[in-house]
């Protein structure tokens, strides 16, 4: 299998759609509750580390038996989904019982360490509430007491989304920037290039109650990597869009009927114009990380209730993902599950596959301590690409190899073109990609990379976005000119690293906003539509 991305250029055909306006989503249940204005037993309210929302966190006491407790109010019985937003700076679990009325519902739950006590994280749990108040206990079970916690959120399931797009809900890392103007337009923005999107390559092509998204301009015309964006984009849109859930489910039916032939818990990278997987029927590492990342956030906003359990089939992702695209050795990511040892790109991966906020989910959803593992040499690579290939730059290639030795940037073409070594195609996405982990933890090592990119580009430029070109050698040297969305995007995200740069992200956000696109160009259209949405506030990490 080949997971390859032949784009097209741009022809004068527009697509056009009536333009819809941010729909007020159906109102969720979904309440947040400050840890600092909670009952605190052997505790208390700080607010000396960055990142947390309202006036500040609860420090546990570090013994056992301390805890905060919130009187929270359902409207109605039933299940609900509780998420608690901590910090732990240390490398050593705190565990915590959550209790529901005085009845533990989880206990010694996990509260794995974050990096630092700046970053943040959510813990989410399913418990069953009373109508009318209700108490929520968190208390430490060790000598090391609880991490810090932020807040306590309560979910109860309703027709609108947890988290609809526009409520900024998840703060991002403090100095992160914004596009200039108020809120309510830079998300118009978001919704308005997100209904052209959706008209053009969202589609019902098959039947059977598929929904899934159209890829004119790759070597197939149903892709992986084009499914988990839908499902990722979609889910973020729910709010936004009246009809995501059901589309949503559309596309988690069309992947569910897709499996992988090496492994069936992971989604076959290729179909044909009939929807019949080709080409080995084989998996695309990208189009699982976010396939996961998507049933993760889907879980987040309508629970794991309905038709499609999100959660598990986002954990039976999760471990298929890392059996099969994991490398055991390296703990680098395969580019496929078609990648087994013997093969000539055993030792080779991508550096636009290395999705670091979605490995942080992964762990906070499975518990499993390998995706700290895992993220933490896929940030190792990063930074020693950057150091050793493009001290300059900071610009990361499409492809690495030699992953079991001395890693480097691929000699030639190894995969696709001979490019491969260069930032071309496939690593135009990784400002976006490590600037999205950057603001939404905080991250020294992902901020110090975005910034290193961005800060190069914004020189190299002149602080226009019309100068960006379409590819570089690692030393800045540009391949082909002209201007795609594929390339000057992602540099937004890495804009919003760096507090000196608001007039470089407001060009760019400008000059995203002024281009069009045609209905064949599937692959930049995607790219900049998720850039967009971390670049208005409106990306989270579930």
């Amino acid at each position: 299998m080949q997971p390859k991305q032949l784009l097209v250029p741009l022809v004068a055909l527009a697509v056009t759609v009536a333009m819809t306006p941010l729909a007020t989503a159906a109102a969720a249940a979904t309440t947040r509750y400050e840890a600092e204005a909670a009952t605190i037993t052997q505790g208390v309210a700080e607010s000396n580390h960055a990142g947390y929302s309202g006036t500040g966190f609860v420090n546990y006491d570090n013994v056992a038996g301390s805890s905060v407790q919130w009187s929270v109010t359902a409207a109605a019985a039933g299940s609900a989904t509780l998420t608690i937003r901590f910090s732990n700076g240390t490398t050593t679990n705190r565990p915590m019982d959550i209790a529901v009325n005085g009845t533990t519902v989880a206990a010694a739950s996990a509260f794995n360490g974050t990096g630092n006590w700046d970053t943040w994280q959510s813990k989410t749990i399913t418990a069953a509430l009373n109508a009318g108040t209700n108490t929520i206990r968190a208390t430490a079970t060790t000598a090391n007491g609880g991490p810090n916690v932020d807040w306590l959120e309560v979910a109860q399931a309703t027709d609108g989304p947890a988290v609809p797009f526009g409520s900024h809900r998840f703060p991002y890392a403090a100095g992160t920037l914004r596009p200039s103007g108020t809120q309510a337009a830079v998300d118009q923005a978001v919704v308005t290039y997100y209904n052209k999107w959706k008209a053009a390559f969202v589609k019902q092509n098959c039947g059977n109650g598929w929904y899934q998204v159209i890829s004119p301009d790759a070597d197939h015309p149903y892709v992986a990597e084009a499914q988990g964006y839908g499902m990722v984009v979609v889910a973020t849109m729910a709010g936004a869009d009246p009809n995501a859930k059901t589309i949503f489910d559309g596309m988690v039916k069309y992947m569910l009927a897709h499996p992988s032939v090496n492994n069936a818990d992971l989604l076959a990278a290729e179909q044909d114009a009939s929807c019949r997987s080709v080409n080995g029927s084989d998996s695309a590492t990208d189009g699982d990380l976010d396939v996961a990342f998507g049933l993760l956030l889907a879980d987040r906003q309508w629970g794991s209730a309905g038709t499609y359990n999100y959660k598990q089939l986002a954990v039976k992702h999760i471990n298929a993902i890392k059996a099969s695209e994991v490398n055991p050795t390296t703990h680098l990511l395969l580019l496929g599950d078609w990648s087994t040892p013997g093969d000539n790109l055993y030792w080779t991966t991508r550096p636009s596959d290395f999705m670091i906020d979605h490995f942080r989910a992964f762990k906070a959803a499975t518990g499993d301590t390998a995706w700290d593992t895992i993220r933490t040499a896929h940030q190792n690579l990063i930074t020693n690409l950057q150091n050793q290939y493009a001290s300059s730059t900071g610009l990361l290639p499409d492809f690495v190899v030699n992953t079991n030795t001395t890693p480097k940037p691929a000699p030639g073409q190894v995969l696709e073109d001979p490019n491969d070594g260069k930032y071309f195609w496939n690593a135009c996405r990784t400002p976006w990609r490590v600037g999205a982990d950057a603001i939404t933890s905080g991250n020294a090592a992902s901020l110090a990379s975005a910034r290193k990119m961005n800060t190069w580009i914004k020189a190299k430029t002149g602080g226009n976005p019309n100068n960006i070109a379409v590819g570089y050698s690692l030393g800045g040297t540009a391949i082909s000119s002209g201007s795609e969305p594929a390339f000057f995007a992602p540099f937004a995200v890495a804009a919003l690293t760096d507090p000196a740069s608001q007039a470089w992200l407001d060009a760019l956000w400008t000059k995203m906003v002024n281009t069009s696109f045609t209905s064949t160009d599937y692959y930049s259209t995607s790219i900049q539509l998720q850039t967009m949405i971390v670049a208005s506030g409106n990306y989270w990490v579930p």
